[in-house]
């Protein structure tokens, strides 16, 4: 752990205050649900929970299905990391930070197809390969995260079959998370 230098006080109420820039380093949005453990030498540790990376087992299994049905690379992502994928690099994208682009599409709470037109969505922090096909994931009205199918390196346009593949892994993710 990193020492912060930055002291806060517990209020009357039990809460405290975590600092903006923490927060804003971290990604740490209003109603963001966190873990709180206790540790060793009397240590307190939030951790940034995440539905969809409790179910990581199951993810990685469903995305290694869909990438050999569709023939696409495909990611499973909650609200902040890549957590599983296949297909494509294990490597280069798993646990990989997601850029602000997708965080911003999977709050529109809309499925986003890239047709070869406009700026390409790029789901992951410093890496150029973009996504064809994003698709939020919703568990109880709330956004846990996304399913992508990655584009080739030609631009193809996704078959319709992707898009509709990736709406029913979304669905059932999300059902999953309500359950």
């Amino acid at each position: 752990m990193k020492a912060t230098g930055i002291v806060r006080r517990i209020d009357d109420l039990g809460r405290v205050v975590i600092p903006k820039e923490i927060r804003r380093t971290m990604r740490i949005r209003d109603g963001d649900p966190l873990e709180i453990y206790t540790g060793p030498n009397e240590e307190v540790v939030f951790k940034k929970y995440s539905p969809v990376g409790e179910m990581s087992e199951f993810a990685v299994q469903y995305a290694d299905v869909m990438a050999r049905v569709s023939g696409t690379p495909v990611m499973i992502c909650d609200r902040d990391h890549v957590i599983a994928v296949a297909g494509e690099s294990k490597k280069e994208f798993l646990e990989q930070r997601l850029s602000r682009q997708l965080e911003q599409a999977m709050e529109d709470r809309q499925p986003v197809v890239f047709r070869g037109e406009g700026k390409p969505l790029l789901p992951v922090e410093g890496r150029e390969r973009a996504a064809s096909v994003m698709v939020p994931i919703l568990a109880a009205g709330d956004v846990a995260g996304c399913v992508c199918f990655l584009a080739d390196d030609k631009g193809t346009t996704p078959a319709e079959s992707d898009v509709r593949l990736a709406q029913v892994a979304a669905g059932f993710l999300g059902k999953q998370m309500e359950e």
